[in-house]
């Protein structure tokens, strides 16, 4: 058992009633950012993340994910936002839905099929900027990874696009209802191209946020996008919430690309880069490959001087992305030929918060408390 070299045996057998208590009955002791909190061990700090909600059990980016996600434990629910025809923000990892809902099953809307160039990318499909939410409203949901997820599709058909209004209330009532405050992690997809199609995103989104009384100083709320612009204006339009710049081991942001500005994501995450991103987010979301790259025989390698330069600014560090299929792991961490099973996502998440991160995005919630709680308890000198 490869995760014998972070605990004992003995912490591994103490830890059993507390860890099932974690995900049955969550418990956060998590802060945001601006919450006054003296004497509050930084470790206790740790945020799990739920990806898309918890997708790695539902279909991503619905109300029945982000619950689920909630229910075990998740610190935070990711949710992406994008925009209708008539301005309405939903909530989609994408603007084009082929892959995550039914609309290709869909008659009434064969017409709407199109091509579009998207952060000059080319793509084929149906697109959430050409229907109401009254239409989008009519389709369903459906499980984006199939192949990998089959018990997902399970639920194919089921579940509605929510809008990000209904997220927040879904927050709201989840806050209320487990007796601790669940935060909302919410992402702005492809914010100049809908800039250039007149349906900005920014506005809408502090509309939605002042309507749910979280635009203000220790709500439970990061913004975070893949582009700087957007981010910049929010800052510079006093939003009261954290800001957080997401990068990638790859590519560069589509509005320094689109203004000529010929920095990429590996400037940005520079000890310099970071200096500058510092200047108008408080955290940073890397590609977890920028945190610990993969060797060349593709097993897990030697965490990089990332997360010490972005802590030497004072940048909290969220990676991304955690799932606990083979077929999403380090070769040394996955168990076996099918590309479905899990593997060791244990020893992979231990490496990551051993590595200094803040947080994590997980598919799975229920694995990244359980993760943490291990990783705490490890931490705690011997009696």
């Amino acid at each position: 058992m490869r995760r014998m070299s972070w605990l004992s045996a003995a912490v591994l057998t103490a830890l059993l009633a507390t860890l099932l208590a974690l995900v049955v009955v969550p418990s956060s002791s998590a802060t945001p950012p601006g919450t006054p909190d003296p004497g509050a061990d930084a470790a206790e700090d740790l945020l799990v993340i739920g990806h898309r909600g918890a997708s790695g059990y539902r279909p991503e980016h619905t109300l029945a994910s982000y619950e689920l996600a909630a229910r075990m434990g998740a610190d935070y629910v990711e949710c992406d936002a994008v925009s209708t025809a008539d301005g309405v923000l939903v909530c989609r990892h994408e603007n084009e839905i082929s892959g995550t809902t039914d609309v290709a099953d869909r008659p009434e809307f064969a017409d709407r099929r199109t091509t579009r160039t998207v952060d000059g990318v080319e793509l084929t499909g149906w697109f959430t900027e050409d229907f109401t939410l009254d239409e989008l409203r009519t389709l369903r949901a459906v499980e984006r990874l199939p192949e990998v997820r089959e018990e997902n599709t399970l639920y194919d058909g089921l579940f509605a696009v929510p809008t990000l209004d209904e997220f927040f209330e879904l927050r709201a009532d989840l806050s209320d209802e487990l007796g601790r405050e669940v935060g909302a992690y919410v992402e702005t997809k492809h914010p100049t191209y809908f800039d250039g199609i007149g349906l900005s995103l920014e506005e809408p989104l502090v509309a939605d946020l002042r309507e749910a009384h979280l635009d203000r100083h220790g709500a439970p709320v990061f913004l975070q996008s893949f582009e700087t612009a957007n981010l910049r204006e929010l800052d510079d339009a006093g939003v009261r919430v954290p800001l957080v710049q997401l990068l990638s081991a790859t590519g560069a942001p589509a509005d320094l690309v689109a203004a000529g500005d010929p920095r990429t994501y590996a400037d940005l995450s520079t000890a310099a880069g970071l200096a500058g991103i510092a200047e108008y987010a408080d955290g940073v979301g890397p590609e977890k490959a920028q945190v610990i790259p993969l060797a060349a025989d593709g097993t897990l390698g030697e965490p990089t001087s990332f997360v010490a330069d972005a802590h030497a600014v004072d940048l909290l560090v969220h990676p991304y992305t955690f799932r606990n299929e083979n077929s999403f792991l380090p070769a040394d961490l996955d168990e076996g030929p099918d590309p479905a099973a899990y593997g060791d996502a244990i020893e992979e998440q231990l490496r990551f918060w051993a590595a200094g991160v803040d947080g994590l995005f997980t598919d799975n919630p229920d694995t990244g408390v359980l993760t943490r709680a291990l990783f705490l308890e490890a931490e705690q000198p011997a009696a």
